[in-house]
This record gives structure tokens, C-alpha cells and sequence, in this order.
């Protein structure tokens, strides 16, 4: 498989998933700054031009961390990086979406990509401010929902991935992760997978 990635970003999440599942890819770095999502080769793969893309054996390309993260734990069921049932399914899932759709799309987004909200200088203090009450205000949701538990669904599954790439983002920019996220990033980060991760993608 191929896996386009950005070194830091979302992808990181899935990134951590390909390695859980020891699964052979290689990996091709999109440099985002540079415009490497715009070019047409990439948006020949992905007319979408986001990351992460993931080029199945088949050469089919998947888009979007949601369908990449079910994809892949659905496809390797004996990792069980999904729950069994329903029920558990459906709350990993709902914890994966809000991550990505909310504390991420909504707001780091404003954070790392102010001037695609707003195209006055004058108000971008506004929208980064906006942005971190709704990462702030999300990630007190996802502190509620991981008291008591290691793990989002109790163990390790696709929402852990996604809500470690935030976690990680906060870090860097020095927002303070309330008590059970807190507790739970330190988890990851203590998961030698993670660890391999971030050393390839250049972090210690």
C-alpha cells in the first residue's frame, strides 16, 4: 500500500494504525506548505487534495481519516481495534468524528489556517481565539467520556489514534489537556508503536 502523509499532522493517527497492524506500506511525504496537495499528480490520486490518502493493494485510493481508521480495523479484525458489538462500535466511532470533524475541523483548524476563515488580517485574533475555546471546550467533552477508563472504548482502538494527533497538538502549543486526557496522551505516548512513529516522523 502507499500512504500519503504529513509528518505532525491528522496523519499521524493513521499512521500510528498501519504500524499497530504491522502492515507493509511506504510511505510518501506531502509537503504541505510547499503545495505538494495541490499538484496534479496528488490530485490525480486524490481530487479531494487532503491528507491522508491511503493506495490500497488493489490501487484504489481512500480518503478521509474516518473511512481510512474503520477501513483498516475492520479489514485486520484481530486486532480488535474496533469493538465487538454495535453498540461499542458506534460510541468509537462517535468519539473518532467529533475529534476529527470538531476539535480538529473546527477548532485547530482556526488556529493553523486562520486566513481560510476569515480574509481580514484584522480579525484573525478573533478566529484563533475562537478556535481555542472550541478545542478547549472539546476536549473537557473528551475528558468526561475518558473517566475511568484507559481507553477510549475501554482499550486501545481507531478513536485513541485520533484523539492522540490532537492531544499532540495541544502539546505543541502549550494548551493544557485536562486531567484524563492528560493522562491518556501519556498513555500513548508510552506505547512503543507511538514512540517508533514519532521518531520516523522526526519527533523526540
Amino acid at each position: 500500500m502507499k500512504f500519503y502523509m504529513t509528518p505532525g499532522s491528522c496523519t499521524t493517527g493513521i499512521h500510528i494504525l498501519l504500524e499497530e497492524l504491522d502492515l507493509a506500506f511506504e510511505a510518501y511525504i506531502v509537503n504541505l506548505p510547499a503545495g505538494d496537495h495541490t499538484r496534479p499528480e496528488y490530485r490525480a490520486i486524490n481530487p479531494k487534495s487532503s491528507i491522508p490518502t491511503l493506495v490500497r493493494d488493489d490501487g484504489s485510493a481512500l480518503t478521509e481519516f474516518q473511512a481510512i481508521a474503520w477501513w483498516l480495523a475492520r479489514s485486520y479484525p484481530k486486532a480488535k481495534l474496533l469493538p465487538g458489538d454495535a453498540e461499542g462500535e458506534a460510541r468509537v466511532i462517535e468519539a473518532m468524528d467529533y475529534v476529527v470533524g470538531t476539535i480538529h475541523g473546527q477548532g485547530f483548524a482556526r488556529i493553523f489556517t486562520t486566513d481560510t476563515f476569515t480574509p481580514n488580517p484584522a480579525d484573525h485574533d478573533a478566529v484563533k481565539a475562537r478556535g481555542r475555546e472550541i478545542v478547549e471546550q472539546g476536549f473537557a467533552i473528551m475528558n468526561a467520556a475518558l473517566a475511568g477508563k484507559d481507553y477510549v472504548a475501554g482499550r486501545f482502538s481507531i478513536a485513541d489514534a485520533a484523539l492522540f494527533y490532537v492531544e499532540f497538538w495541544a502539546d505543541k502549543l502549550a494548551i493544557e489537556l485536562p486531567e484524563h486526557c492528560r493522562a491518556h496522551y501519556q498513555r500513548m505516548l508510552a506505547r512503543p508503536v507511538v514512540q517508533r512513529v514519532l521518531r520516523e516522523e522526526g519527533y523526540r
